[in-house]
C-alpha cells in the first residue's frame, strides 16, 4: 500500500486504510475486489493488459474515476512491457493496447479521458524511453487530480448537509468508485468528520447491489448511520417526508448537463423533482464530456441478463465465500441496462472539486470549464 488513505477497512475488528487500487513496485495492478464485497476481503492483481482488461469489463473494478485510472495504469503497464527502441512500434503497441481497454465498458467517460490525456503526451522527437516515463508522469497526474478532486468535492459538497439532515444515495460513489473519499460519499464522509449528525438512506441498486453490497460496507467501516432499503421503496420514502437531500455520482456529465449513472438514478430525480427534495449530482472533471450534446447519444451498456437472474448471497453472517443462486423464474428472458439518463432539468445543481454549478446547468458547465 503506497501513501495515506482515507478508505477505512475493517480486518479481524482491526481498522486498516487501503487505497481502492495502486500499483506496486513490480508494475502490478493490486485492487479491492469488487467482485466479493462486503464478505470477503481480497485484493485481485493484474500483471498484464490481459488481465487488466479482465478486471475493467468483469466489474473487479468499477466506478467512472476508478475505471479511468485502471485504465491508466493499463497503458502504463503496456509501455513499461516495451521493449526496443522504435518510436512508431511504441506507438502502436500503446495504441492497441488503447483500443483494448476502450472495448472494456462503453458509457463511463472517464476511461476515455484517461486514454485519450495519455495518447496526447507522445511524441515522436523523444526517445522511447522519455516517452515511457511521460506516460508514467502522466499516469500520476491522473492519480493525484483524482484523489486532490474528490477531496474538494467533499469539502463543497459538506455545505449542503445539515447537521441531523438525511441522505439518500444510489449505486456506489464511494471510495471503492475513485481511488479515495468518493464522489457521492465524499460529501458524506466531510460531514461525519466535522460532527455532524447525519443518516444515509442506501438504495440497494439492483442488479448487482452495488448499494446494499459496496455503498453499506463503506458507511458500516465508516461508522456512520445508514439504511438499506429497496430500489422500489425510495418513493415511499421520499413522499413521507424522511429524504432531505440527493446525492448521487455520475458516470458521463455531457455539455448541456444530462448525465448517466447506474440505472435507478432517473427514477430518483423524478421522485424528488415531484417531492421538492433537492437532487445533486458529484462528479471530478475527468467525467465531463464536452464532446457530446445531449444524454440522447450516450451508448447505455447492456449487461448480461445473468445479473438480473441472480445475486450473490451466504446461508450465515460467518461464511465468507459467497454463492451466486437464481433469484427468480430461470427460463423468462431479462434486460439488464446498466445505466440511464437523467437530464439536467431534474438536476439541483452539480458538486464539482471547486463549486456547486447551479441551473441553467449548460451555461454552467460552460462558464466553469472556461
Amino acid at each position: 500500500m503506497v501513501g495515506h488513505s482515507d478508505l477505512k477497512v475493517i480486518i479481524n475488528k482491526e481498522i486498516k486504510n487501503f487505497h481502492s487500487i495502486w500499483l506496486d513496485e513490480k508494475g502490478t495492478i493490486n485492487a479491492i475486489d469488487q467482485r466479493k464485497l462486503p464478505f470477503s476481503f481480497e485484493i485481485f492483481q493484474a500483471k498484464d493488459l490481459k488481465q487488466t482488461c479482465f478486471a475493467i469489463k468483469e466489474m473487479v473494478v468499477r466506478g467512472a474515476p476508478l475505471i479511468g485510472i485502471t485504465a491508466a495504469y493499463g497503458i502504463l503497464q503496456a509501455a513499461n512491457a516495451f521493449i526496443g527502441e522504435d518510436f512508431s512500434q511504441l506507438e502502436k503497441k500503446l495504441k492497441n493496447a488503447s483500443e483494448e481497454l476502450a472495448k472494456t465498458r462503453p458509457t463511463a467517460v472517464d476511461l476515455f479521458n484517461a486514454l485519450y490525456r495519455l495518447e496526447a503526451v507522445l511524441d515522436s522527437s523523444l526517445s522511447v524511453t522519455k516517452n515511457i516515463e511521460s506516460v508514467k508522469s502522466m499516469v500520476e497526474t491522473i492519480v493525484k487530480e483524482t484523489l486532490e478532486e474528490c477531496r474538494g468535492i467533499g469539502e463543497v459538497g459538506n455545505r449542503l448537509i445539515a447537521d441531523k439532515c438525511t441522505i439518500m444515495t444510489i449505486c456506489n460513489a464511494g471510495a471503492l468508485a475513485t481511488i479515495d473519499f468518493g464522489t457521492a460519499l465524499a460529501p458524506i464522509r466531510k460531514a461525519n468528520e466535522v460532527g455532524k449528525e447525519i443518516t444515509v438512506y442506501v438504495n440497494e441498486t439492483r442488479p448487482r447491489i452495488q448499494g446494499g453490497r459496496l455503498t453499506a460496507w463503506e458507511l458500516h467501516n465508516e461508522g456512520i448511520e445508514h439504511f438499506i432499503n429497496a430500489d422500489g421503496a425510495a418513493g415511499h420514502l421520499i413522499s413521507q417526508g424522511k429524504i432531505d437531500l440527493v446525492i448521487v455520482g455520475a458516470d458521463r456529465i455531457v455539455s448541456n448537463g444530462d448525465i448517466a449513472n447506474k440505472i435507478g438514478t432517473y427514477t430518483l430525480s423524478v421522485l424528488c423533482k415531484e417531492h421538492k427534495v433537492p437532487f445533486y449530482v458529484a462528479a471530478p472533471r475527468s467525467t465531463f464530456d464536452l464532446k457530446t450534446a445531449s444524454g440522447k447519444e450516450i451508448i447505455i451498456e447492456e449487461r448480461s441478463g445473468e445479473e438480473v437472474r441472480t445475486a450473490m448471497s451466504i446461508d450465515s453472517i460467518n461464511e465468507t465465500k459467497a454463492k451466486r443462486r437464481i433469484i427468480h423464474h430461470p427460463f423468462s428472458q431479462n434486460v439488464n441496462p446498466a445505466f440511464d439518463i437523467t437530464p439536467a432539468k431534474n438536476i439541483s445543481g452539480i458538486i464539482t472539486p471547486t463549486e456547486i454549478l447551479q441551473q441553467p446547468l449548460e451555461q454552467s458547465i460552460k462558464r466553469f470549464f472556461g
